[in-house]
């Protein structure tokens, strides 16, 4: 066993990449709804936001076929840029290289991917770095997604039997997390949790408000008594 994929992952020996969240490429998903697919790759970069985790966002022919990357993405870095690319694998364009070596040479050998689509960019990507390099790949499945369940299921069996290691977004979050005694991230991952996380975000806003009597998060107009219509 490779004792470097025994570690969790943390601040310190990550970084991240997002490949071609465009809409034309989201059209093609069909192994995941495509909302639940944003909302994933949203709760996924502004968790990367919180811990400061180096994020690389690169792109595919944007003015001829796959359109402008998602906005709800691109407002959680506003100032990262669009590594442009004409070839379906990220690995071939030199930007993203020089991009994760940089990352790499600060100790972040720990690539976390989210892609589109699971069997194309991001299986090519993930085979290539690990071919090349000593990198190891963190693949999101719940952030990324194929043409079919069938792409995306085999094409993650592929990676897994190659040595990729997959996750999920908020497996991601809770491992950069790590310990809730960590009160300078504890209240930011909370607030992920509480907007993307699904029925575990729900269940954190109802242990707040109504066990803890915490506040609620949204301003509303008065709550109105029942008043009987008989």
């Amino acid at each position: 066993m490779n004792k470097q994929k025994l570690e969790v992952l943390t601040p310190q020996n990550s970084q991240l990449i997002f490949i071609d969240h465009q809409p034309q490429m989201a059209f093609g998903v069909q192994s995941i709804d495509r909302q639940a697919l944003k909302n994933n790759v949203v709760a996924l970069a502004k968790s990367a936001k919180v811990f400061g985790i180096p994020t690389i966002i690169t792109t595919v022919e944007t003015d001829s076929f796959s359109g402008h990357t998602y906005p709800e993405l691109l407002a959680v870095f506003p100032e990262a840029p669009l590594l442009e690319r004409t070839s379906m694998n990220s690995w071939d364009d030199q930007k993203v290289r020089d991009a994760l070596a940089k990352g790499a040479s600060e100790g972040r050998r720990k690539i976390v991917v989210s892609g589109l689509w699971t069997e194309v960019c991001n299986l090519t990507f993930a085979l290539s770095a690990m071919h090349d390099t000593d990198y190891e790949i963190y693949m999101v499945a719940d952030a990324s997604g194929g043409t079919s369940q069938e792409a995306h299921d085999y094409a993650m069996q592929r990676m897994i039997q190659a040595g990729v290691v997959p996750v999920t977004w908020q497996q991601v979050l809770l491992e950069w997390q790590r310990d809730w005694a960590r009160k300078e991230t504890y209240d930011a991952t909370i607030a992920i949790v509480q907007e993307h996380s699904g029925a575990y975000g729900m269940g954190v806003d109802y242990a707040y408000t109504m066990v803890h009597k915490a506040p609620e998060r949204a301003d509303h107009g008065p709550r109105l008594e029942p008043v009987s219509a008989g």
